[in-house]
C-alpha cells in the first residue's frame, strides 16, 4: 500500500476532516495532543507525532522516547482527570501514513470494556462548552497556556 501522500493527510493539512474529528489542546515535546470528539471513552485523546510518513520502527532511539514520552504525559494526564480503569493504547494508521497513537481510558462499567476500541462509534458527542472545560483540564494538566 502506498503512503498517504502529505496532501491527504488530515494531520498535516489540518482540513475540516480533523476538525469534525478532533479539538487540538497544544503541542507536546516532539507531537500535538488533539481530545477526540467522540467521547465514548471519556478522555480519549491523539498523540500525532511531528512529521508525516514515519513509521514507529523508523524513529532513531531519541525520536522514539521522546515520543513515547508524550504518549505516557497524555495517559498521565488523562489517569489523573479521569481515574479509568484502564488505558488502552493503539498506533494503527493502515489507511493514513502519519503516526499517532490514541490513548483510550476505559472503564469497567463503561464502553467497550474488555474489547478493542472502536475508531469512531459515533455514541457520545460533547456540547461546545463541555468540549472547552475538558479542553482547557488538559491544559492545566499538562501546563499548556490556558486561553
Amino acid at each position: 500500500m502506498m503512503p498517504t501522500p502529505i496532501s491527504e493527510c488530515l494531520y498535516c493539512q489540518k482540513n475540516e476532516t480533523l476538525d469534525r474529528l478532533m479539538i487540538k489542546i497544544g503541542d507536546l515535546e516532539v507531537s500535538q495532543l488533539f481530545l477526540f470528539k467522540e467521547q465514548s471513552h471519556p478522555g480519549r485523546l491523539n498523540v500525532v507525532y511531528k512529521d508525516h510518513g514515519i513509521e514507529f520502527h523508523e524513529l532513531s532511539d531519541e525520536q522514539r522516547n521522546a515520543f513515547m514520552k508524550d504518549v505516557a504525559s497524555a495517559a498521565k494526564a488523562i489517569a489523573t482527570i479521569f481515574n479509568p480503569d484502564k488505558i488502552n493504547y493503539g498506533a494503527f494508521a493502515d489507511t493514513l501514513s502519519h503516526l499517532h497513537m490514541h490513548v483510550v481510558p476505559k472503564y469497567k462499567d463503561g464502553y467497550g470494556f474488555g474489547s478493542v476500541i472502536e475508531m469512531n462509534p459515533q455514541k457520545v458527542a460533547l456540547t461546545d462548552t463541555a468540549y472547552a472545560e475538558l479542553v482547557e483540564q488538559f491544559k492545566t494538566q499538562l501546563s499548556f497556556p490556558v486561553q
